[in-house]
């Protein structure tokens, strides 16, 4: 038996044989994965663009894969009966054991990043195929953190749109303007800029309302239809403790539904105490929360107020 032969060799002595079929053995179950649908995938994509609001933690870069794991069986308990639609956005390491855990509670598992091309050297990068067979079914595009930070341009967000669909994740599109640009009148000319040219080839469904009617489906090369959300962040608002009065919100929420009829979220500085004031505002369909979704407790209180928009 190769378990026998294997107890008189050394580990550095290992033959080139048993090398050979272990590594047939990993390809073949990359290929199994990648070839498959997600055997983490969680929310049919019906049921994705209901009438449930839609609650996004992006954890950013924080939490290992152990904490990620203890944070899905905090809040799974907390997160019985409530209506949101719950997603979290994590660092890639923590992706499949995430995807793992929340398998129950109906958390649906996402990426914060990806690049435009399938593969190729790009060194410390990640793929959307890659991201799929991880177990991640949505994926954070255009964040203002990676746009200022990384210099992100509008040509190459629009790519990695175009590639999420291909691969199919939902992508959430990230846009908002910063306060100089608001304080200039130009909140309006920032976003359609940024929504023309990131969704610019991807035709659109034009129903007055994204809640309460039937899924938003996009079409990418004319043939296949797909999911799409835009998350509206104010970059002044992001991580500052800032947040957009109700009225900006409302105000923002409904340019941004004349250039994409899509489900829209509001992003930056969400919290316990202003999630119900955000939710209820005309337009939007749920919320984008940074800082406040990396405690179990916060983000759970943040989705409970999100569902009242359905109860009430």
């Amino acid at each position: 038996m190769i378990v026998t032969e294997i107890r008189y060799f050394d580990r550095k002595k290992l033959t080139a044989e048993i090398r050979f079929y272990f590594r047939v053995l990993c390809v073949s179950a990359v290929k199994f994965f990648h070839l498959a649908k997600s055997p983490f995938e969680l929310v049919h994509c019906r049921e994705l663009m209901s009438k449930r609001p839609i609650v996004v933690g992006n954890w950013k870069m924080h939490k290992t894969a152990l904490d990620a794991v203890h944070y899905v069986e905090a809040i799974t308990p907390l997160l019985q009966g409530v209506e949101s639609q719950i997603f979290l956005a994590v660092p890639f390491p923590s992706i499949t054991p995430v995807a793992q855990a929340a398998r129950k509670g109906g958390i649906l598992v996402g990426a914060q990043n990806m690049h435009d091309a399938p593969e190729g050297a790009f060194t410390g990068e990640v793929s959307g195929l890659m991201l799929k067979s991880a177990g991640a079914s949505f994926v954070l595009l255009g964040h203002s953190e990676r746009r200022a930070l990384f210099g992100e341009s509008d040509a190459f967000i629009h790519r990695k749109v175009l590639r999420a669909l291909q691969d199919d994740l939902i992508p959430i599109l990230c846009v908002g303007e910063t306060w100089e640009e608001r304080e200039e009148g130009l909140t309006e000319k920032v976003l359609h800029r940024q929504l023309s040219s990131a969704l610019a080839g991807v035709a659109l469904d034009t129903p007055d309302s994204a809640m309460g009617s039937e899924p938003r489906k996009f079409q990418a090369d004319g043939r296949v239809r797909y999911n799409l959300m835009v998350a509206y962040e104010p970059v002044w608002a992001i991580g500052t403790g800032k947040s957009a009065t109700p009225a900006m919100v409302a105000e923002a929420h409904a340019m941004c539904r004349k250039y994409a009829p899509v489900p829209l979220l509001y992003g930056g500085s969400v919290n316990g105490e202003n999630a119900s004031q955000i939710i209820s505002q005309k337009n939007v369909d749920g919320v984008l929360v940074g800082g406040a979704s990396l405690s179990p407790q916060t983000f759970a209180q943040i989705a409970i107020h999100c569902s009242k928009k359905v109860l009430s």
